[in-house]
């Protein structure tokens, strides 16, 4: 597997196009099923939530729902207009709010334990870095 490590505009970047090519292929493929899009959603967050550096990690979870948002732009069934599409977005995130909540649900538990476990290597760290280490003695030749 890849150990990309993206920046947060990069796992934003990263998150929001693939949602956006992966509801386009949805809507090709599948006709618009929002229930494929919130499948395919779930994936694309541990990713992005695995692929953000450890200075970003806390980004993750942030850009998750943008992304989401973002991509449901070509299933949302909207009417003419900007109004119908508008309208038709906001019925889209109310109706999947359960796969929005999941995915970013996922993101957030692996940022925190990728966030924990960094914590408890540095804290290893410094106390080894504290504790002094024995006096290392070259042993003596008995004749």
């Amino acid at each position: 597997m890849p150990n990309p490590r993206l920046t947060g505009l990069g796992g934003g970047l990263f998150c929001g196009a693939t949602m956006f090519a992966l509801a386009c292929l949805d809507q090709l493929l599948f006709g618009a099923s929002l229930v494929v899009y919130g499948v395919l959603f779930l994936p694309v967050c541990a990713l992005t939530a695995l692929w953000v550096r450890r200075g970003d990690i806390v980004t993750a979870p942030v850009v998750v729902p943008i992304a989401f948002a973002f991509g449901l732009l070509p299933v949302a069934d909207g009417g003419g207009g900007i109004g119908g599409e508008l309208m038709g977005l906001v019925t889209a995130l109310a109706t999947q709010a359960g796969w929005l909540y999941g995915g970013t649900l996922v993101a957030g538990v692996i940022t925190t334990v990728r966030k924990v476990r960094l914590m408890t290597r540095r804290a290893a760290q410094r106390r080894a870095a504290r504790e002094p280490r024995p006096e290392i003695r070259p042993r003596r030749r008995q004749a």
